[in-house]
């Protein structure tokens, strides 16, 4: 089962999101103290008592397409409704629409919550979200009045169509057309592949976003358009789009991934989001909203897989009547869960805080933030959430290699999260391409530098130097790969997002160290708790920000390593 870390969410969104600070600027003034606390606690609830035990029956059972139709295992409808009539999907939502106008960051926690209790379930909500965020910003009038307020209300949901048999990462090279009507809508006809959610059962309506052609769009990602193409119509008819197949799938079986066609029979009904030939701009909308949420998947899995390991831990007794958790090796395990997770989750609140920063008051260098910080959230926190899920089963040990304990379908359902919304690998050259050149690493350096200048003596002084060290390696490594030549600069570029990601986790780890003494000093809060957070940051700092300072040299040693066997020998 899923506990949700409740008293480590409103820490971070305290110490490292300032959502006493959010709470600050125009629009975001229901997020009062206890707002926030209410949420969490009442969503805690709805995730573990409601979302958490369907994570095993929508494992097992899985999305099941029968004809056009996609069903859900039983539960999940009623689950769903729940979500709806607690008003969950409107929470970050403008409230012109029917939204809380709550801050991303707080929307965020919630997402991590329900992401952890059940992943497969959460995309869902997920994709719905980034509709809303797409609708909002780039819609006519029209649309949202008929649209947008059902998907902020949670009556209908959402999906993303990008992805072509022949277009993946490649987006440019799609080819769903659409065609102008009489009537200033358009007939879109193509295939997509992966739709997330692209039929189900548990909502009446759902509102595809569609990336599309015009017939004298130019070649390229310059040519694509956004249209709004719903499944029902808003007559009541049935629009000529259709579920063809639902991909089976390692793991996030109760996510149906659906292949869609339009247009079969020539009438499937869409309509333009935005300017024409502005789709890839109205689409990234969606898309950064959705990276942020995927990097949260990785907190969120990671999360998960801890608590059962910690859990088994302390249960299984092996060696003469000694629980596994007292035995030295384990409690490496377990901390580097432990430390790595809470690293990863206050990278990501810090990036969600940035977005509401730079969108509810207008911050240029927010915004900077949040641009940079985007790959590192989506590529590092997913990445941790695949080796902490596989980390977990190595504590469980065998037990974790069936599927009884649930260990491994933690590790089956986190293996997607490095794939989709753009692979860590393009996250990666995304980094190193485009986001080094805007600038925003510079005063992010400024800040840990002044940071670790300003540790103070004792106990947390011991991180320092680990950050020092990390901190001198990032610096070093990013005027390399600002001169390096594309090839070099590519294939440095992985190991730099680790870099990057592992630096930042443990300065964010030691900042909140420096709030828990601080509150541990003034007899505030629950002593254990706080104790426990100087603790992971100690280890954090001591066992593996050195991993940063070690990545240097694979960053900074250009590409003739990787092209120095020809390729017929290297796949010979």
């Amino acid at each position: 089962m899923y506990t949700a870390p409740i008293a480590e969410q409103r820490f971070v969104l305290d110490t490292i999101a300032d959502i006493a600070g959010l709470s600050a600027l125009p629009g975001f003034e229901a997020a009062t103290p206890d707002m926030v606390d209410a949420i969490l606690e009442e969503a805690g609830k709805l995730s573990g008592q409601v979302f958490a035990p369907l994570n095993r029956i929508g494992d097992t059972q899985g999305a099941v397409r029968e004809g056009d139709e996609v069903r859900l295992p039983a539960g999940f409808a009623d689950a769903y409704k729940l979500y709806v009539e607690g008003g969950w999907a409107s929470l970050g939502a403008h409230p012109a629409h029917g939204g809380q106008g709550l801050p991303f960051v707080l929307a965020s926690a919630v997402q991590e919550q329900l992401t952890s209790a059940n992943m497969a379930f959460s995309l869902c909500m997920m994709l719905s979200q980034g509709a809303i965020e797409a609708l909002q910003a780039h819609a006519s009038p029209a649309l949202q009045e008929t649209y947008l307020t059902k998907l902020v209300s949670g009556e209908w949901t959402g999906t993303m169509n990008l992805t072509e048999p022949q277009a993946g990462s490649d987006v440019g090279a799609l080819r769903t057309r659409a065609e102008p009507h009489a009537d200033g809508s358009y007939r879109i006809a193509g295939t997509k592949i992966y739709i997330t959610w692209g039929e189900h059962d548990v909502a009446p309506n759902i509102v595809h976003l569609v990336l599309a052609r015009l017939p004298d769009a130019p070649p390229g990602t310059k040519g694509i358009s956004l249209f709004l193409c719903p499944k029902f119509l808003p007559d009541g008819s049935r629009n000529d789009l259709r579920c063809v197949g639902i991909e089976h799938k390692l793991g996030i079986h109760a996510s149906p991934t659906c292949t869609m066609a339009f247009g079969e029979q020539g009438n499937c009904v869409g309509y333009l989001v935005g300017a024409e030939g502005a789709g890839m701009r109205a689409m990234f909308t969606m898309m950064n909203h959705a990276r942020v949420n995927v990097g949260l998947q990785g907190v969120a899995i990671a999360e998960r897989a801890t608590q059962g390991a910690m859990h088994f831990a302390r249960e299984r007794v092996q060696g003469g009547g000694k629980r596994i958790v007292e035995y030295a090796d384990v409690r490496r395990m377990l901390m580097t869960l432990k430390s790595s997770t809470e690293a990863a989750r206050a990278l990501t609140y810090l990036n969600a805080a940035a977005v509401d920063r730079a969108h509810a008051g207008g911050d240029v260098e927010a915004q900077g933030l949040a641009d940079l910080l985007t790959p590192i959230t989506k590529g590092w926190a997913t990445d941790l959430g695949v080796e902490l899920s596989s980390l977990a089963i190595q504590v469980f040990g065998g037990m974790g290699y069936v599927e009884e304990t649930g260990a491994a379908q933690h590790l089956r359902d986190a293996r997607i999260a490095t794939i989709y919304e753009g692979t860590n690998g393009i996250q990666a050259m995304d980094l190193v391409g485009r986001k080094l050149g805007q600038g925003a690493w510079q005063p992010l350096f400024a800040d840990i530098r002044d940071f670790v200048r300003s540790l103070p003596q004792g106990e947390l002084a011991v991180m320092g130097p680990y950050l020092d060290d990390a901190l001198g390696a990032l610096e070093s490594a990013t005027a390399w790969l600002r001169g390096a030549a594309p090839d070099d600069a590519g294939a440095g570029a992985a190991p730099y997002l680790r870099m990057f990601g592992v630096t930042l986790g443990g300065w964010l780890l030691a900042r909140q160290a420096v709030a828990a003494q601080a509150r541990l000093a003034a007899g505030e809060g629950d002593p254990a708790f706080l104790k426990a957070k100087i603790a992971t940051a100690r280890f954090f700092a001591e066992q593996i920000l050195p991993s940063a300072t070690a990545l240097l040299g694979p960053v900074t040693r250009g590409a003739s390593a990787l092209y120095a066997i020809p390729e017929d020998a290297l796949a010979a």
